[in-house]
């Protein structure tokens, strides 16, 4: 479908919309290079360290935890998308990442540090047990073409 205006009458080229959504699909450069100067610079200055009685529990080494490396992960990356939304950017990113991951993150009984309280203490994974023989198949490819059909 083509547009009904002219490219003159909408003041654009058609080679400047080109480059408006070849930048758009670009992804913005990032402030930080990586989560930790992200939490070093910057997330440490913005939650108070737990006291002993605030019912909160934090791990100096959180990269150490994966579930906190990966939760300070997403809050960074949100952080890098939401600076550049100027009206809600910020307030988003407090009431919609922040704040959740921040109470899960320093839960004293259910998060990643619950065992951290007087120093770094490793978390152990879940036990499993080993599934049936040919219970999952390797879901990487595809066994059909059409996007729209069920494997």
């Amino acid at each position: 479908m083509t547009s009904p205006l002219h490219d003159e009458e909408r003041g654009e080229s058609a080679e400047d919309i080109r480059r408006d959504e070849e930048s758009a699909a670009r992804p913005a450069e990032l402030w930080y290079p990586n989560v930790s100067e992200f939490v070093a610079d910057r997330f440490v200055y913005f939650i108070p360290s737990p006291t002993p009685d605030s019912g909160r529990v934090w791990c100096p080494e959180w990269f150490r935890h994966a579930e906190a490396l990966s939760r300070l992960d997403c809050v960074w990356r949100a952080w890098e998308a939401l600076r550049w939304d100027g009206p809600l950017g910020m307030s988003n990113w407090w009431l919609h990442h922040v704040d959740p991951h921040v109470r899960a993150l320093m839960d004293p009984v259910t998060g990643p540090f619950a065992r951290c309280a007087d120093g770094h203490q490793d978390h152990e994974p879940l036990p499993i047990a080993p599934p049936p023989e040919g219970l999952f198949s390797d879901q990487r490819q595809s066994l059909s073409r059409d996007p729209f059909t069920l494997d």
